[in-house]
């Protein structure tokens, strides 16, 4: 029988518009669409599987590095092992950096390896990683940097309206996180997201005067993000929990930021860790220190499958980021939208839903 191997490897840039309603934290233009690159692995017998490499702002240069980087690596090697391929590419491929680029195209290609496996086993993901522990997970709305009082009230008051019972505001200034607490009322969980603004004297200052809003996390408050001794003293000083883990790469980081007592919540983004390989590992690492898994997950295609996935297989329960936006086109239709708050696990075989084929026809990105 011939072996089974890799035969193809298709990097897939997609530009979804949807309703401007901000700016992400950080970036000073408006954000009209999302960037995707899908990855697109086909086996030598014909299965097809999906992966999704981080590309917001970087969609060309992970476009490259998928192309360019990591398959020539592993064309022709067997899908099968996936353990061993994502670590020949971390060793590889080192050189170039084991932040950033290089780990979003390993973990897209370590996706669709996950994808392939289940659907070669016609099992779920979370089936094959020992689960499904739960079929329902809690949405959090994870709203834009809105800049206004009033905007923040009203989308606050909107996704509650539309069942989210976790609200997630990427705001840095007092006003905003106050006029949130308010149209929530007491008790609803709020997290407010800085995306890395603050030094940490500034971090202190801001996290004690926004303690007063009962705060379920405050997420990344200090740069640079990798300064675990800082944000430990910023949570043990202030008494506020510490969310953080989009940004750091591989479970070295996560040992280090684990080991430090950096946070409450450890944040690993499947999309940009180097997949659902070094995902694992990071989780495994948290558990082992008693320490919750929060995935950083604002993305819409297999990587956010993905996410759902290992949030499902899970001892502990997580809750699940969804961007309060409006997409033009959706690659999974309507089939992961939240309904009253929670998000079911989808449950067909690999990560558990294909792409629209027609979406991906007519949003592909031109060069």
């Amino acid at each position: 029988m011939a072996s089974l191997t890799i035969a193809r490897i298709e990097a897939i840039p997609l530009k979804i518009p949807f309703e401007p309603v901000g700016s992400p934290a950080g970036w000073r233009r408006a954000w009209t669409g999302l960037d995707t690159v899908l990855v697109r692995v086909e086996t030598s017998d014909g299965l097809v599987g999906w992966g999704d490499a981080f590309a917001y702002h970087c969609q060309a240069a992970v476009k490259a590095a998928v192309e360019r980087m990591v398959a020539p690596v592993v064309l022709g090697r067997d899908p099968r092992d996936i353990a061993g391929l994502n670590h020949q590419l971390q060793k590889a491929l080192h050189l170039f950096g084991r932040y950033g680029i290089t780990m979003f195209a390993i973990g897209g290609l370590d996706i669709a390896l996950w994808d392939l496996a289940g659907k070669r086993a016609g099992k779920p993901l979370a089936e094959l990683m020992g689960g499904p522990a739960r079929t329902e997970i809690d949405a959090y709305a994870s709203l834009f940097h809105l800049h206004d009082v009033e905007i923040v009230a009203e989308h606050t008051r909107q996704a509650l309206a539309q069942g989210y019972r976790y609200i997630k505001l990427h705001e840095t200034a007092e006003p905003e996180v106050k006029a949130a607490r308010e149209a929530a009322g007491a008790g609803l969980p709020i997290m407010v997201d800085t995306n890395c603004p603050w030094t940490p004297a500034e971090a202190r200052a801001n996290a004690l005067r926004l303690k007063a809003y009962d705060l379920y996390w405050l997420e990344e408050p200090i740069f640079p993000p990798e300064d675990f001794r800082s944000l430990a003293a910023l949570r043990r000083e202030t008494g506020v929990p510490i969310a953080a883990g989009e940004n750091a790469c591989t479970a070295f980081e996560f040992e280090k930021m684990l080991a430090a007592g950096a946070v409450t919540y450890a944040q690993p983004s499947v999309t940009k860790v180097g997949g659902i390989t070094e995902f694992r590992k990071v989780a495994a690492l948290a558990e082992a220190r008693g320490v919750a898994l929060m995935p950083h997950s604002p993305y819409f295609g297999p990587g956010f499958l993905a996410t759902l996935q290992l949030a499902a297989a899970s001892a502990a329960p997580s809750l699940i980021e969804r961007f309060y936006l409006k997409l033009e086109a959706r690659l999974y239709g309507d089939a992961i939208d939240p309904v009253r708050g929670k998000f079911a696990v989808p449950m067909g075989p690999g990560l558990g839903r294909e792409p629209d084929p027609e979406v991906i026809k007519e949003y592909r990105a031109t060069e």
